[in-house]
């Protein structure tokens, strides 16, 4: 006989609760949420075309002409007019999430959620006007 024992650990097989894929549609606060985090996708899709856009800036006005060619088609103009409104909805519940994430004080006191939000659209909007100043001239 051997003079040491033998151990096996012990690793139990854990419950997992089976969760179908579209557990999300059962409530309209869950849809939301997915939606948004969605719409994260249509962000990253727009930065990366901002860089292409800068890359083909960077290699000559042919390339460019080119590249701006392929923005002018329909299909384009339709998946950028969505991703428009993907980025709309994106911004807005990004926005409405600020006063929750923000607490503010001013002499103690906590700054109204209302508050917040308003400086965030404001913000947003003069932002918004000083690029479209800025394009247009």
């Amino acid at each position: 006989m051997s003079s040491r024992a033998r151990y096996q650990l012990y690793h139990p097989r854990w419950y997992r609760h089976p969760m179908p894929i579209f557990w999300w549609i059962k409530r309209w606060s869950y849809v939301k949420f997915i939606s948004r985090e969605l719409t994260s996708l249509a962000v990253g899709y727009s930065a990366t075309l901002l860089v292409i856009q800068i890359w083909a800036l960077s290699r000559g006005q042919e390339t460019y002409e080119r590249f701006a060619g392929l923005l002018r088609t329909p299909a384009a103009v339709g998946i950028h007019f969505l991703l428009l409104l993907c980025l709309l909805f994106h911004t807005i519940t990004w926005l409405n999430l600020a006063p929750k994430a923000i607490v503010l004080r001013l002499s103690g006191r906590r700054l109204p959620p209302a508050l917040i939000l308003v400086g965030h659209y404001l913000t947003w909007f003069a932002v918004s006007a000083l690029v479209l100043w800025l394009l247009v001239g």
